[in-house]
């Protein structure tokens, strides 16, 4: 199990804090925030883009980060491909599913998601190593457990089929509200801020 901290609009001093209780797993929605704070951080931390990723901020996460959560795209795969093959390297991606069907949601749709993913196998600087998803914001957690396990079910499905260069290894689901659930229903990531850094302040 990994607990990715969500330290997104948080100063690097609490990011430093958070350090020293042991956490070296932090997630950025924003390119160039991750960017920055990786320029001026020790380099042992493990940077997650967990954001939607747009096809133009690619360059400044790739070779940054240790994992793209947000693959959502047939696009954004092939600009992430592009930019590793620039830097010699294979960028760990998983592959975002859009399990409740929001329409405010990107992500694949799971019905289309075997597919998707046959399609990235042949990316040779692209290494796909599970499924993320953004469940919808409840009241209550017990709300998503149908998508979580719905989630755990396509991943082993897609295991299953044993496609060349794909891995269902990781799990991506869960969040400060919901993560218990996720966990229970066999997330092997949860992303976690409020719980960790407290409330964030949109107003700065």
């Amino acid at each position: 199990m990994t607990l990715i901290a969500v330290s997104k609009t948080k100063p690097v001093s609490m990011i430093g804090e958070a350090m020293g209780e042991g956490i070296l797993d932090f997630g950025e929605n924003k390119p160039q925030e991750l960017r920055d704070k990786y320029e001026v951080l020790p380099k042992d931390i493990r940077w997650h883009m967990i954001g939607n990723l747009q096809r133009n901020k690619v360059k400044y996460v790739v070779g940054r980060a240790v994992m793209i959560h947000s693959v959502g795209s047939l696009e954004l795969a092939e600009t992430i491909e592009k930019e590793a093959a620039k830097k010699g390297l294979r960028m760990p991606c998983l592959v975002e599913v859009n399990i409740a069907g929001e329409e405010t949601k990107s992500g694949i749709a799971p019905e289309e998601t075997e597919e998707f993913m046959r399609k990235l196998a042949g990316f040779e600087h692209l290494s796909v190593k599970g499924l993320m998803t953004i469940a919808p914001y409840v009241d209550d957690p017990e709300m998503n457990r149908v998508h979580f396990r719905s989630m755990r079910n396509l991943a082993v499905d897609i295991a299953r089929k044993n496609i060349d260069n794909i891995m269902v290894n990781e799990l991506s689901m869960g969040m400060t509200g919901d993560f218990e659930v996720a966990i229970e229903e066999g997330a092997t990531m949860i992303r976690v801020g409020t719980g960790i850094f407290g409330e964030r302040d949109y107003s700065l």
